[in-house]
């Protein structure tokens, strides 16, 4: 099987897992255990179906980190349970979703699979880093259309779109990508600037909608050109969007470090080699099976990694 690496926008997953399947399902104690469950099932199904032979889960480290809110106060604002000064701030998350988190990390380490996160820094960005220059396939698992950004079809980096389900998974490439919005994946992170996003607090340019952002990358090619053209009055464009690009030309100027995926982080180097789990540690997921009353999660992720590498 040829080399392909799959990796995990993971808090994207287990908000799904913990939405898609009912929080009535609980071990003995009263935890629930519905996320740990979806997404032991999304890895099982994940990594037959799309053949991977590396697997890693991106952590968010800093689900909304201070320099992005120093540029854009209300990245992610509207999602803040609790601000934590000097700290990372509290997402405002389901009480029967954060006492799965622990255990999600648990099922991980217990199933081989590494978790890498970076200080100060999203799960967003260490995807774009371990995606840029992996030198083999790499899907990335997201219902986040941010990632969108990082589909390249001649480095054969696609995503694996969540958005809709699990049962309709789409898989993005560079026509998907034109086809949904107009525009070239290397130009949907100056499409995304200029449309905003309030799915995280992102204004975008007032009065600049998919249609206007996509014909002016169309014309312009990106930004920096589009703004060039706009203080130039010989260029062809219209004066009602030469005055909203004008007025916003404060946001503008540090959009795009907000919306721009970081792809050069100093990352640990992990083994993300999917193989067979042996010896003490399939002991104790079939024993976890139990405790936790994970069903059929913990067998069907099992058999999905017997069916890859040799057992070590």
């Amino acid at each position: 099987m040829a080399d392909r690496l799959m990796l995990l926008d993971t808090a994207s997953l287990y908000f799904r897992a913990f939405y898609g399947v009912p929080d009535s399902i609980k071990r003995a104690d009263g935890t629930p255990v519905n996320a740990v469950r979806g997404l032991l099932d999304m890895i099982a199904r994940l990594t037959v179906d799309f053949e991977a032979t590396e697997l890693i889960a991106c952590w968010d480290d800093d689900w909304r980190p201070g320099w992005r809110v120093a540029l854009i106060p209300t990245y992610k604002a509207h999602r803040v349970e609790r601000a934590v000064p000097g700290g990372v701030d509290v997402e405002e998350t389901p009480p029967g979703l954060v006492k799965q988190i622990p255990l999600i990390r648990e099922v991980l380490g217990l199933i081989g699979v590494p978790i890498v996160g970076a200080a100060e820094h999203e799960a967003d960005d260490v995807i774009g880093t371990l995606a840029t220059g992996a030198g083999r396939p790499v899907d990335i698992v997201t219902g986040d259309r941010d990632l969108f950004q990082l589909v390249d079809d001649e480095a054969s980096v696609r995503v694996i779109n969540t958005a809709r389900g699990m049962s309709k998974l789409e898989i993005v490439t560079d026509a998907v990508v034109v086809g949904k919005y107009g525009v070239l994946p290397e130009q949907y992170a100056d499409f995304a600037t200029l449309r905003g996003d309030n799915s995280d607090g992102l204004p975008g340019v007032a009065g600049v909608g998919e249609k206007t952002a996509a014909g002016l990358i169309q014309q312009f090619v990106d930004l920096d050109g589009i703004i060039e053209a706009a203080g130039d009055a010989s260029a062809k464009m219209s004066a009602g969007v030469r005055t909203k690009l004008v007025a916003a030309a404060d946001y503008l100027a540090v959009a795009p470090k907000v919306v721009e995926v970081v792809r050069d982080l100093d990352l640990p180097e992990v083994d993300a080699h999917l193989r067979p789990v042996a010896g003490d540690r399939r002991a104790a997921l079939e024993r976890l099976t139990d405790e936790w009353n994970l069903g059929g999660s913990v067998p069907r992720v099992l058999a999905a990694l017997d069916s890859v590498g040799s057992v070590e």
